[in-house]
């Protein structure tokens, strides 16, 4: 391999991305707006409840069930005298996710000290954030119940009863369960596959195209100096967008960094250098600039969107997707980078994600200049 050869091929593919000023804007850019959407718009967190409340009883006993739901931070009472009406009516509309009814002879119900009942409301047209309203909504009404039980058994001199078992709950790492520390961190494999698929899935194919490939191939370059000198202009850019988002996501947004800066870039650098190939591959093959483009889509983001675990656990896929997600090399590398942010584990755990990235970033790179030389000969 020539170094001369692969610089001039280098130069001057970065001297066509600096005078494409729409597509570096747009790779700059991207990164930066996808972080900020996702940063303060997409939130897997459930607090905040809009809740509707109908309280039929009209006791100190219900208020005080009432109060509950006020007092916590997962509930916000948007409604209270609607009726049963007033809570389908909000339900049709999306401004009420729960709806709380507390029936005629509740307080009476306590005084006997029988089974008082009440009912929740749910809209199930979101059945995950209903389950968790659900549960949060139970466990508010059993926490209630249990301080009346010891009420009432403290105004009999019975004491308090004692539970025979006291889970203590002690989170590890996300520690406030805060949803941008497990998105951010998975966000750079999403943005780095986006670079891939924007802009490498095209400049081979662009090209052919243009006519220029013609002009490559009278010259002494090597199938493996153009493929790495085209590469690298666009592996810097990879790099430099990766900066921003850490940056941006330590900075702005306070997502924990607990792991090695140096090997956070490791794996970055290896697996942008992967889906680099991989893009650079698609486009030989395709010789169309659409066809590459859509190809790498499919082949790439939208797995890394996916199938990586980033928005979605893989545990509560079916089993057949499950073994799927083994071939997304995302997979492997946003288990690296949720174990380095919020873990700050080492190769002594990520070894195994390090050699599944290594040999596909190999495996493709060979792919890559093997179709190169097909399509130079």
């Amino acid at each position: 391999m020539n170094l001369r050869r692969l610089r001039a091929v280098f130069h001057k593919e970065a001297l066509h991305i600096v005078r494409d000023v729409r597509s570096l804007i747009a790779a700059l850019l991207v990164p930066v707006s996808m972080l900020l959407l996702f940063g303060y718009a997409l939130t897997l967190d459930v607090d905040r409840i809009p809740t509707a409340v109908h309280d039929l009883d009209r006791t100190p006993e219900s208020r005080a069930l009432i109060e509950r739901f006020r007092g916590s931070r997962y509930f916000t009472i948007v409604e209270q005298e609607g009726g049963y009406a007033g809570i389908e009516r909000g339900v049709d509309h999306s401004r009420i996710l729960l709806g709380v009814v507390v029936p005629r002879g509740y307080a009476r119900a306590l005084a006997r000290h029988e089974e008082a009942q009440i009912q929740l409301l749910l809209d199930g047209s979101d059945s995950n954030t209903a389950a968790i309203a659900a549960g949060y909504a139970e466990a508010l009404v059993l926490t209630h119940g249990a301080a009346l039980r010891d009420r009432a058994l403290k105004a009999r001199g019975l004491g308090e009863l004692k539970m025979p078992l006291d889970a203590r709950i002690r989170v590890l790492y996300n520690n406030e369960l805060k949803s941008k520390n497990f998105i951010i961190p998975g966000l750079i494999a999403v943005i780095l596959m986006i670079i891939s698929a924007l802009l490498t899935s095209l400049t081979v194919a662009r090209e052919w195209e243009s006519g220029t490939m013609e002009q490559l191939l009278s010259t002494p370059v090597r199938p493996a100096e153009l493929l790495l000198g085209k590469l690298l202009a666009y592996f810097v850019l990879g790099m430099v967008d990766m900066a921003v988002v850490l940056v941006l996501g330590v900075g702005v947004f306070g997502v924990p960094l607990n792991g090695s800066v140096w090997l956070l870039t490791g794996f970055s650098a290896l697996f942008l250098f992967g889906a680099l190939c991989w893009g650079i591959f698609l486009s030989t093959v395709t010789r169309s600039q659409l066809l590459a483009f859509q190809a790498s889509m499919v082949s790439s983001f939208l797995p890394a969107f996916l199938l990586s675990g980033f928005l979605y656990a893989i545990e509560n896929m079916p089993f057949v997707v499950q073994q799927v997600t083994r071939i997304v090399p995302a997979r492997y590398f946003v288990t690296a980078l949720q174990g380095i942010f919020l873990k700050g584990v080492g190769l002594e755990v990520l070894w195994i994600e390090a050699l599944f990235l290594f040999v596909y970033a190999a495996l493709v790179f060979m792919l890559a200049v093997r179709k190169m030389r097909q399509k130079m000969a």
